[in-house]
Parts: structure tokens; sequence; C-alpha cells
């Protein structure tokens, strides 16, 4: 059965997920993740895509971005993908391949979801247990997005700038997500919308990428239909 083509469309963020084949180890230095950070900055000004948050992990990375064009994402990723297997195959040695088939990807609404896939992302090293705090791991758009690093990668998303009127505040108000009580609450469903390429949001949302891509969109309700009532009959 063929796989049907990706959900794609411009000025709509995707989070974006490529895992290492079998899970080996894609960064084994310091070096290999800048590496891979100095090729998407490459890559993503290459084709037009704003990159807003990441997270390096061992053997896996995560983005949060935005295409400015039709594709832009998949030609980002592919160029990215080649090239850094080129450097890394050559640095250590090794040959074959090191990504696991295709990166998975999911769109992603503005309103209600952008900033939880913001908080999901950089909080992946504190859920791995490889650190207490996000502000501890270096190889995420954390220490940008809420301690103020500067970055000539990261674009700050529209939805991110609203958080405050000054840097001060937005920062602010951005590690104060971090702290909410409802951390997490997202979490199970983040996964599964990225996991199955399909649609993060509400309702009204999907309804409208599935009247732009003529994909279904929508979960559907298994069992029989139900029976429609004439109500002018009663």
């Amino acid at each position: 059965m063929a796989r049907l083509p990706r959900l794609d469309l411009p000025n709509i963020p995707q989070h974006v997920i490529q895992r290492g084949n079998n899970r080996q180890a894609c960064f084994y230095q310091e070096k290999d993740y800048k590496a891979y950070l100095n090729w998407l900055k490459y890559y993503s000004l290459k084709e037009n895509v704003a990159i807003h948050a990441w997270v390096l992990m061992t053997n896996h990375v995560h983005l949060l971005c935005t295409p400015r064009k039709p594709k832009a994402v998949s030609l980002m990723m592919q160029g990215l993908g080649r090239r850094y297997v080129q450097y890394f195959n050559h640095s250590n040695q090794r040959t074959g391949t090191l990504w696991e088939g295709r990166f998975k990807s999911c769109l992603v609404q503005n309103r209600n979801y952008l900033l939880e896939v913001y908080r999901y992302i950089e909080s992946n090293p504190v859920r791995s247990g490889m650190v207490n705090s996000p502000a501890e791991y270096p190889w995420s758009s954390y220490q940008i997005n809420a301690l103020g690093k500067r970055s000539d990668l990261a674009t700050y998303h529209e939805q991110y700038i609203a958080l405050g009127q000054s840097e001060a505040e937005r920062q602010h108000s951005y590690s104060t997500l971090f702290k909410s009580k409802v951390v997490g609450q997202n979490e199970p469903l983040i996964r599964k919308s990225v996991s199955r390429g399909g649609v993060l949001g509400d309702e009204k949302f999907k309804s409208a990428i599935e009247a732009i891509t003529g994909r279904r969109v929508t979960s559907v309700r298994r069992g029989r239909p139900k029976t429609v009532v004439d109500t002018k009959s009663i």
C-alpha cells in the first residue's frame, strides 16, 4: 500500500522527529551536536524554514518549525540528513545508514497547542532523566527561549512573542510554562499526532486542514452510523 503524502502546508508549524536507526546514537561527541546545528541552520535558510524550538537527544531529534513554501521541511530534512550522515560516517570511520527511514511530522495549530509543543520538545531531557531542569541541557532551544541566550538559528514564533511586551517579560512567561501544574497533560496527544503524521489541534482546525488538503484528519467513530431523525415529523 502506497504511503500517503505528508501533510505539508506553508506557514503552518510542524513538529518533526528524526530517530536513529534501531535507536542507535546519532551524536557521540560535542562536535557532533555542533555540526548538526550548523547544518540545520544552513538548510533551514536554504529552504526557507523558520526554526522555533529543538532538542538534540542522544539517538533522536525534535524540531518545531514553520515552512514558508510547499515541501520546504522535506527538502530541509533531506539535505540535512544526507550532509550529517556524510560528516558522521567520516568522523567516526563508519559506513551505512544512520537514520530510521523517513522522519515523522505533524501539523500544529498555533492557538492552544504550539506552546505545548515548545514545552514538550525542550522538556525531553528532563523526562529522560538526563537533567533536572531544561536549563541544564545545552543542546536544546530552552536557553534561547527562556534565558535569552543569543542564537542565529532560532526564529521567535508570533505565539511566543505574544507572551510579553519585552524580552525579559517573554522569557519569564515562557519559563513559567514549564512550572505549570498541567505540564504533560497533552503529552500523549502530542506523541500520537506526530507518530501518525497527523494534525495537532482542535476540531475546527482539523476541519480546515481537511478542506484545504482533501484528506480526512479527524477521527471517525467505529460502529454503526447513527440514524438521522427527521425532527419535522415528530
